[in-house]
């Protein structure tokens, strides 16, 4: 039986845990329609995750033609250059082109670049309301600390950040087969924009990763012009948008749960471990891409066939009660947090050290920066973008003197180190 449940409603987002609870009552791996893709399976438990994502023997991103799972016949040749990228790739194309970048993503080289994030995070966060008040944080902060982050890595130049920007802001209004060809156009400036830069990089050199992966192109290593351009791509538009939606949510949290959030300025350090219960909790990246069934198989006792699309939802295995106790709760102390929210198996997050990085160090800029920062409305008027499989708050209006109204209700005193949902 297929069931039925609209990925993209206002109430979806809400209160993800309500819905998901009612999903999974249909079982482990649940047949439905999702926007875009179709009819698929879905996963709802953590272990019928966790074997999808890593089988990919079984559960491939490539049809047997080779072409990426999620594309459609009528979609243009440069969306397919930009989707061929290695988040789509198997074995071994993945390891081939992970292995260009990977160093650069190492915990050490992320480490190493924190003081430089929190320097960007403590700027932005001066200039919250320097175009007046309220401020929506999603536009003047949490949307661009990572974009300026991960320019800076790239070594795009500083001047091109309202375009990232604008291109960020077309992937996020991405609801419906409409808004999907609206953004084809964005798709095309971006990779016009990226084979300009990568040229430039060719002939005058520079600094950062672009750089670096035209070194590899012309000492012959193994990777194409095609391939070179969905890389940038991936890293710019991956590297930024889900981070935007991670900081802004968590703000949320924090703005509508005042025991939380006094919690977490008596002590900075606890940061770290607040940021994995957000990415546990917020779950900005809801689902997987489309998978391939190879071959018939089963997975947490229902029968997949040879051809049927898989898509895990990470967002069901990190509310799963039989891994988290009272998984609807957000619970900042919350040890062990076995959350799944940058995936597993091979295609486990590439920048996953940047994310929490570049979290923490948002939170802490913007809450130290403004000790009274509030919800400029009442939580029940703020709203998430019907995209299907990201959580994005639309807007999060906030204004620097509003602490103590009736804009930060939400945790009474018994229940200050925890939050429904």
């Amino acid at each position: 039986m297929t069931v039925r449940l609209d990925f993209t409603s206002e109430v979806f987002f809400r209160d993800p845990p309500k819905a998901i609870a009612t999903l999974r009552m249909s079982g482990p791996v649940v047949a439905t329609r999702f926007p875009i893709v179709g009819d698929v399976w879905i996963t709802t438990t953590l272990d019928a995750t966790a074997q999808v994502l890593k089988d990919g023997a079984t559960f491939t991103l490539r049809k047997e033609d080779g072409d990426v799972a999620g594309l459609r016949w009528w979609m243009p040749r440069y969306v397919r250059t930009i989707a061929n990228n290695m988040l789509t790739m198997d074995e071994p194309d993945h390891t081939r082109l992970r292995s260009i970048v990977d160093e650069a993503f190492r915990r050490r080289a992320i480490v190493a670049m924190e003081p430089r994030i929190r320097a960007i995070a403590d700027t932005l966060a001066d200039e919250l309301f320097a175009a007046g008040s309220p401020a929506d944080l999603v536009q003047c902060y949490a949307r661009i600390v990572p974009l300026a982050v991960i320019s800076e890595l790239l070594g795009l130049p500083p001047a091109d950040r309202p375009k990232f920007i604008a291109w960020a802001n077309e992937m996020s209004s991405l609801t419906n087969v409409v808004s999907f060809f609206r953004l084809l156009f964005a798709f095309r400036k971006m990779r016009v924009y990226l084979e300009r830069q990568l040229q430039t990089a060719r002939v005058q050199g520079g600094e950062g990763l672009i750089a670096e992966l035209v070194q590899v192109e012309r000492e012959g290593g193994q990777i194409t012009p095609g391939e070179m351009v969905s890389m940038v791509f991936l890293l710019l538009a991956a590297g930024s948008e889900t981070t935007t939606h991670l900081i802004s949510g968590s703000a949320y949290e924090l703005l509508r749960n005042p025991g939380l959030r006094d919690w977490l300025e008596q002590d900075w350090s606890r940061v770290g471990l607040a940021v994995e219960e957000f990415l546990r909790f917020v779950s900005p990246v809801q689902f997987s891409k489309p998978r391939y069934v190879r071959r018939d198989v089963e997975v947490e006792g229902v029968r997949l066939k040879k051809g049927d699309r898989v898509m895990v939802m990470l967002a069901a295995a990190n509310m799963d009660p039989a891994v988290h106790d009272r998984p609807e709760r957000l619970d900042l102390e919350r040890k062990p947090n076995r959350h799944i929210s940058f995936g597993t198996g091979i295609h486990f997050c590439l920048g996953h050290q940047l994310a929490r990085i570049e979290a923490a160090c948002a939170l802490e800029a913007l809450f130290v920066r403004w000790p009274k920062l509030g919800l400029a409305v009442d939580p029940a008027e703020v709203h998430w973008r019907r995209r299907p499989g990201l959580r994005a708050i639309a807007k999060l209006p906030v204004t620097a003197e509003s602490r103590g109204t009736p804009g930060r209700a939400g945790a009474s005193p018994e229940r200050s180190l925890t939050a429904a949902s």
